[in-house]
């Protein structure tokens, strides 16, 4: 019975569950079938970079190189020769080198890495080596040669590449239980780190990607398992309400970015009004936005939700000795540029040995004709009487020689024809000598000196090949962006606080806010409890809802304000907690426990206010006070789990609220967003300061009226705002306008009194116009005149507005600037002064800075939700 026999055999009289071992050559097929996708297909080796299909095409090229062109599909038949798998394979390696643009010339339309259109047909494209593959990758007096898989071809085992080359062009592969995914890297600096370790210095090498794009390579570890690369697309702002995409991430296209930024708006993760593709040879994507989207946060949101940031995890795999190994790009460098100059000390070798070998002969033929050795052969009949006439006549001419002469020495000085003998130039004969000699010399020169050698040579390859080559992907630190802050809201959240239901379905109900898919939300309830669970249609979260908003995680800057009755006809409890992070859907008791507790008094503050509130209690025995005020600033913020503090062992009867507070967190960061003309404390656009509960802004529109408001996120500006800063109230003002009725330009000088109110600060006539508005300390303009006819022309004038005119009240007419006619009216850096130092306002907690949370329930910035008790 044979092995397959006996296996069928054993399966029939065993269980299902039964083992069958496998043995015989099915033993060893998947083995053999792993060995050779590692070997011979997906991984590449270290000597020469290359896989073998890349290897093979390679050496066909050079076998068919003549200077011109070749057909692709000539190439790929030739290759098919030493690589029996099929043309397309072959076509399609071929492809992937050539768009690289480093090893083969290319002609025809050879596909966009940009846009991912594949390649013309083999029959019409046309490729040959590069004059970079030339100098680089071929030197077949030092290439091992082995027999093709027919045997009736020499192949090269490794091709002998003098060159980081497999970090230049980067290796993807998929094999057997292992893949590899080594990046590309800048063909300048791969250089300059190969010098600098033949040198013994440090170097650290990164990628650089065809694409160009921006990379974070903070995390990259060397190219080892466990490191990641992130890679963005270069977004700039066309105009006002147009994007521009010029640059697009490594192992993306023009055609999947745009897939994945229609679908990201289709989600509304985003809000675009159109994409236009103009890529041609370069990339220019056009993302045009709706009126009032923000270009900085859409840029974030586009990093975020699309294809324009991706992440890639490199993987240095590589075959060594025939074994997969896995190590880091440092370690591949500094193999390659020691394999270089081991590939050079065998050239140097090799191209002495062949110089002592001229020299040999040269001296030889001197010898052989300056001393007429060739008259002794004319007597001799036999071959072997000429060889030993020949012998014997140059034994006492040949002692300076570095070898014996041989017989195939004395056979080569009989074929010396007698045309050559009788033009023999003696002189001309110790030149060809003497310049032997000196290429000898420098070549045991560089043999003495290896290290310089390669480093020159790897200088010469950089001035001769680098030019155009330098880094297209910048490097950059990236800043993780929070989805949550950048992604549009386009549902909105509704609630039955009866009932406990929160969701986006639940129309009937009562509004909350905007908000998004991947957007959390807090819920408190009367009881005490807490709850965070993300958006839905329809979630029950706990009835008598008191409180429900977007919440944002690590935010310290939102602070809940609270009095609560622990358990039932126990005392009153006042705590202030901030919620930072939580478990989604874990429900949180905010009292101290007891069965019947309950909230009598809640406020969500997006800034930390602390109000003062009224307690009232019940009549009740011969309490004296029924009535007092409690100042949530005297309570410090503790954690959410606190007890809080005693207010009242009595009952309470109500609570009201008596005086809004301000904010008792540290000054917040507010900045102004041109486009959307809208405030934020996300960092875009345009610095304001730091500002307290008290600060406000100073806002001036073309029309000269001028006004002061506090700085609310909620608040819309109008687009004839010519001015918005930080609002200083002991810091004058200074304005230039033309007085519409006397027709004459006017200057004045005023602080602002009354913030409250809006002020016209110029006349109220229609021809009336505000020139300019100035808010330095000591302001400095320059005034072009009109030439007067028939006059000289007036000089410009500086002003010192400072000295020109006193400060007065905002409502006097000013001084007259000049009687002649201005043509223009132009700003200048003002003189020095110290500005007086501004006391820092008192807080009673400092935190980090982060968004603060806009509340629809309170445009006031406060929600607060007060109980009476029967």
């Amino acid at each position: 019975m044979d092995e397959n026999q006996e296996l069928n055999g054993h399966a029939e009289n065993e269980s299902p569950d039964t083992i069958t071992r496998v043995t015989g050559m099915y033993k060893d097929w998947f083995l053999d079938y792993a060995s050779y996708v590692i070997l011979e297909r997906a991984v590449p080796a270290i000597e020469d970079g290359f896989k073998p299909v890349q290897r093979r095409i390679m050496h066909a090229l050079k076998e068919l190189d003549d200077g011109r062109y070749n057909k692709v599909a000539n190439i790929v038949g030739h290759t098919m020769q030493y690589h029996p798998h099929g043309d397309a394979s072959i076509a399609d390696a071929m492809v992937q080198i050539g768009q690289k643009d480093l090893l083969i010339d290319t002609q025809g339309n050879w596909g966009n890495i940009l846009t991912g259109d594949s390649a013309a047909a083999s029959r019409y494209i046309e490729a040959r080596l590069s004059k970079f593959a030339l100098d680089v990758v071929f030197s077949p007096k030092v290439t091992e040669w082995q027999l093709s898989y027919d045997g009736r071809k020499n192949e090269p085992i490794n091709l002998p590449v003098k060159f980081p080359l497999l970090l230049a062009q980067g290796a993807e592969g998929i094999a057997v239980g292992l893949s590899t995914k080594i990046l590309p890297h800048n063909f300048c600096e791969l250089i300059d780190a190969s010098v600098k370790y033949l040198k013994g210095k440090k170097f650290t090498i990164l990628p650089d990607f065809p694409t160009g794009g921006i990379m974070d390579a903070s995390n990259y570890n060397d190219g080892e398992r466990g490191g990641k690369v992130r890679v963005r697309a270069k977004i700039s702002q066309y105009d006002k309400n147009t994007l521009v995409i010029n640059e697009i991430p490594y192992g993306t296209t023009t055609t999947s970015l745009i897939d994945s930024i229609l679908k990201a708006n289709d989600k509304g993760k985003i809000k675009i009004k159109k994409i236009e593709d103009n890529t041609a040879a370069e990339v220019e994507i056009l993302v045009h936005l709706p009126n009032g989207i923000s270009p900085d946060k859409t840029i974030d949101a586009l990093y975020a939700f699309t294809n324009c940031e991706n992440s890639i995890s490199p993987l240095g795999c590589i075959i060594i000795d025939n074994k997969p190994h896995f190590m880091g790009v440092s370690e591949m460098l500094r193999r390659s540029a020691d394999h270089t100059v081991d590939l050079l000390k065998q050239e140097l070798e090799i191209q002495l040995s062949e110089l002592e070998e001229k020299w040999h002969f040269a001296s030889l033929e001197r010898i052989f004709i300056e001393n007429r050795i060739y008259r002794d052969i004319e007597e001799e009949e036999t071959w072997e009487g000429v060889i030993s006439a020949i012998d014997k006549g140059l034994k006492p001419h040949v002692k300076h020689l570095k070898r014996e002469v041989t017989t195939d020495d004395i056979t080569r000085l009989t074929e010396i024809r007698i045309k050559r003998i009788s033009k023999f130039d003696i002189d001309k004969a110790q030149q060809l000598i003497d310049s032997l000699e000196d290429e000898i010399e420098k070549v045991k020169y560089n043999l003495n000196n290896l290290i310089p050698f390669t480093i020159d040579y790897f200088s010469t390859l950089k001035n001769k090949y680098g030019e155009g080559r330098e880094r297209k992907t910048e490097i950059r630190l990236f800043e993780d962006i929070e989805a949550t802050k950048v992604v549009i809201r386009n549902s909105k959240l509704y609630v039955n606080r009866e009932e406990g239901f929160i969701g986006t379905s639940l129309k009937k109900n009562e509004y909350v806010c905007d908000c998004s898919d991947i957007d959390d939300v807090i819920v408190f309830t009367q009881e005490g409890k807490m709850i965070v669970s993300k958006v839905a249609d329809k979630t029950y979260v706990g009835k008598n809802i008191i409180h429900v908003a977007i919440f944002k995680k690590k935010d310290k800057r939102t602070t809940y304000n609270m009095i609560y009755r622990d358990g039932k006809g126990g005392a009153s409890y006042v705590k202030r907690f901030n919620v930072t992070s939580v478990t989604r859907d874990r429900e949180y008791d905010l009292t101290n426990g007891k069965a019947a507790s309950v909230v009598s008094y809640f406020s969500a503050n997006p800034n930390g206010e602390a109000e003062v509130v009224t307690i009232h209690l019940r009549q009740a025995g011969s309490i004296k006070k029924l009535k007092w005020d409690l100042d949530f600033s005297d309570i410090l913020i503790k954690g959410r789990n606190s007890k809080g503090n005693v207010v009242t062992k009595y009952a309470v009867k109500r609570i009201e609220l008596k005086e809004k507070g301000v904010s008792t967190l540290k000054p917040r960061k507010i900045w102004f967003d041109d486009v959307v003309q809208r405030l934020n404390v996300d960092g875009r656009g345009e610095l304001l300061g730091e500002f307290r509960a008290t600060d406000k802004l100073l806002v001036v529109n073309q029309d000269g009226e001028v006004k002061t408001i506090a700085p609310e996120l909620t608040t819309h500006f109008d687009s004839n705002m010519i001015l918005l800063e930080k609002w200083q109230p002991e810091k004058p003002i200074s304005v230039i306008y033309f007085d519409g009725n006397k027709e004459r330009y006017y200057v004045k000088r005023f602080l602002i009194e009354n913030g409250n109110k809006e002020e016209l600060v110029i006349s109220d006539h229609p021809k009336s116009n505000l020139e300019i508005i100035l808010t330095d300390w000591r302001p400095m303009v320059e005034i072009e005149f009109v030439k007067p006819r028939g006059k000289d022309p007036i000089p410009n004038l500086e002003v010192d507005l400072e000295d020109f005119i006193a400060i007065k009240g905002i409502k006097a007419l000013g001084n007259q600037l000049t009687a002649d006619k201005i043509r223009q009216i132009n700003r200048l850096d003002p003189l020095p002064y110290k500005e007086p130092e501004i006391v820092p306002a008192e807080a009673m907690e400092v935190i980090e800075e982060e968004e603060v949370h806009e509340d629809k329930e309170n445009s006031e910035g406060e929600s607060q939700t007060s109980i009476e008790f029967e």
